[in-house]
């Protein structure tokens, strides 16, 4: 049972790492032709390259209230400016930062023991406000948004606002891979975590979902009948889509004309439940297809990619992308 448990907390977030690695050159680029004209068909890792034609930087911004709110460091000089990718810094098979913050709360885990919300906090504003500890030039709203209500004073449990972005959804995969074979504490723990960062009604309907299809698939069900199973039941409504009938459609024809690239998880969490329903035996196609539709790839391709993993297992990724990662993900010893 030890080694099953290890085996599957394993390839869940193996397939987490891979899924954002994979996408992170092509992130938010929302012209396909561009995207192809950078970078090719992406089928393994590559570094990201400037200009980006679809960064929005240079029209975001950042200010720290005082030192408690720093966390752009030697970035900053780059907001503002055009054409400046969002991971400029990152080597081929990199993560991106909500993925490092994945390695914060796998630390906290391992060590405390348990899920300890205030234990997370503390690793992750002093992760954020040290510089060097990361080279992601875009740091995400949410966190933006966090510090500047820690240095508002704010205390650190009240600091996230109502967000909407499948970002979010990235940091609950290492807690259900913690506590995947107890169902109940897995769903309280990571919908804890989730309102840290991600609070409000949309980031907890899109939370629910995942946990719920990853606690099935960690229990020795199919991801093709997890995901069908959830469809009949439509307890969810982020399954009200007609995902049997696109089955049959070009990826390229669900996912831009209908279901938007963007970030926000009333489109992107249908779009990964799409391409997991569709290519639930073929993990390699899944994360090539999810890579090359391009907007928000790397959460999509995290949480698609975890699905995947924890179904399929580790072996179902080319050797390459196992191995080819910069920074594997540690070990998560489950409860």
């Amino acid at each position: 049972m030890t080694n099953f448990m290890h085996a599957k907390s394993r390839d869940m977030l193996f397939g987490l790492w891979i899924g954002d690695a994979l996408a992170m050159p092509v992130h938010w680029y929302y012209n396909r032709q561009a995207l192809y004209r950078d970078y090719g068909w992406v089928t393994d890792y590559m570094a990201p390259r400037n200009p980006h034609p679809d960064s929005i930087l240079w029209r975001s911004s950042y200010r720290a209230p005082n030192a408690k709110g720093a966390i752009l460091h030697d970035q900053a000089a780059y907001w503002g400016q055009k054409g400046i990718h969002y991971h400029q810094f990152l080597k081929a098979g990199e993560n991106t930062l909500n993925v490092k913050l994945c390695n914060v709360l796998i630390a906290s885990l391992n060590d405390s023991g348990t899920y300890d919300a205030d234990d997370y906090l503390n690793r992750y504003i002093a992760f954020m406000t040290t510089p060097g500890n990361h080279r992601d030039t875009y740091i995400e709203e949410c966190h933006r948004n966090f510090f500047a209500n820690y240095a508002s004073g704010r205390a650190p449990r009240k600091c996230g606002l109502t967000e909407k972005h499948i970002g979010g959804l990235v940091g609950l995969i290492p807690i259900v891979a913690y506590y995947f074979n107890q169902p109940e504490k897995a769903r309280e723990a990571a919908m804890t975590h989730l309102a840290l960062t991600h609070p409000g009604h949309k980031m907890e309907t899109a939370g629910l979902l995942v946990i719920d299809i990853l606690l099935k698939i960690s229990n020795g069900v199919g991801l093709k009948a997890a995901i069908l199973e959830e469809i009949e039941a439509q307890r969810n409504p982020l399954l009200g889509h007609p995902f049997k009938k696109w089955l049959g459609e070009p990826d390229d024809w669900v996912i831009g004309p209908r279901l938007s690239t963007a970030c926000y998880v009333e489109d992107s969490v249908p779009a990964v439940i799409y391409l997991a329903l569709k290519y639930h035996d073929e993990p390699k196609k899944a994360l090539i297809v999810n890579t090359n539709l391009g907007g928000d790839n790397v959460a999509r391709g995290a949480v698609l990619g975890s699905l995947l993993g924890t179904s399929c297992g580790i072996e179902s990724f080319p050797r390459r992308w196992v191995d080819g990662l910069v920074d594997p993900p540690p070990d998560v010893l489950p409860a």
